[in-house]
């Protein structure tokens, strides 16, 4: 079998991005370089001509993968982003894919054709055509919002999340519940917050909770939830949990479209904490989107220097409580 980079970083126990850069002809310590030399040698590994040929004077460019880019969480990110790395003399490259994975991965491979230093994710799902596109070009890659085996991640305390928002509803009487959701491949949004709501409501007696799903749209989070109201499957909810602040706000327009008061008839909670919650008045969970891109940038511009990045997760989740809860018990 083929020896990997991968294999020849963890004999040497340096990060592959070190290995790179000793094969690129960059700086390594003389005892570093040879150790790796000596392993190579020893293993017979061959560079990824393909690869090398990419990582050959690459600038100070950072490539940036977006799903969307109409995403108040994906702007703060990015801000937290630019701001970090412009600081370190670093430049920003935006690519938005709308949700296509085909155009994720097109992405990774046209930044390492830009040379760029490296790749910042905001990922739903790693399919096997995204590791091979990363082995392919061999640059750091840190993922940020989902966790992903073998790689560098940012991530939220999701299920943490599910959890504060479950406790509170039930702690504040509801029972019957309904949850608009987005598909259970984007793990963070759609599996983890789900999950946390489900442990923190499975030893509640008599609680209910009907799952429905949708997408970040907020048109489409409105269309469904009219179409819950107009068809009588609400059936007694008396709060709707909805995935993000986005399906939130869906929800609470076409609420007020059919005459539904928030949150004397139905209450609306969200996560995310974007601006115009406040606004609104809409409880959620509060995450960290600025803070995060920050701390994701100084993250990958280690990975370019050859250090460790060990994948953590984002602990500042905190429910933020307004108007749109009713309380039903003392």
């Amino acid at each position: 079998m083929k020896v990997t980079i991968a294999e020849v970083a963890k004999r040497a126990g340096v990060a592959k991005s070190t290995v790179s850069r000793y094969l690129n002809g960059g700086y390594v310590s003389e005892e570093t370089s040879a150790k790796i030399k000596a392993i190579i040698e020893e293993t017979h590994y061959e560079p990824n001509t393909f690869a090398q040929s990419l990582k050959a004077k690459n600038t100070n460019l950072i490539g940036v993968i977006v799903p969307r880019l109409n995403s108040y969480s994906a702007a703060l990110i990015l801000k937290g982003l630019e701001e970090t790395l412009r600081t370190n003399g670093y430049q920003l490259l935006i690519s938005n894919t709308e949700q296509v994975a085909e155009r994720e991965i097109e992405s990774l491979y046209g930044f390492a054709n830009q040379k760029v230093a490296g790749i910042i994710l905001f990922g739903t799902s790693l399919t096997t055509k995204h590791k091979k596109a990363i082995m392919d070009i061999d640059l750091p890659v840190l993922s940020i919002g989902q966790e992903y085996k073998g790689l560098p991640c940012l991530v939220y305390d999701d299920f943490q999340a599910g959890l504060l928002v479950g406790e509170y509803l039930t702690e504040g009487g509801h029972r019957k519940i309904a949850y608009l959701s987005v598909p259970e491949n984007d793990i963070a949004v759609g599996l983890r917050r789900k999950e946390g709501v489900q442990k923190a409501t499975e030893n509640v007696a008599d609680c209910q909770i009907d799952y429905f799903e949708t997408d970040f749209q907020m048109k489409s989070a409105l269309e469904l939830f009219s179409s819950l109201i107009e068809e009588n499957r609400l059936d007694g909810k008396t709060a709707v949990i909805c995935a993000t602040d986005n399906i939130a706000l869906g929800v609470m327009k076409a609420a007020r479209l059919h005459k539904l008061r928030i949150p004397e008839d139905i209450s609306v909670i969200g996560f995310g904490d974007y601006d115009i919650a406040d606004l609104v008045g809409l409880s959620t969970v509060h995450y960290p989107y600025y803070e995060a891109g920050k701390k994701a940038a100084a993250g990958l511009i280690g990975l370019t220097q050859g250090k460790r990045y060990v994948a953590q997760e984002y602990e500042e989740v905190h429910l933020v409580v307004r108007d749109s809860v009713k309380r039903l018990t003392d």
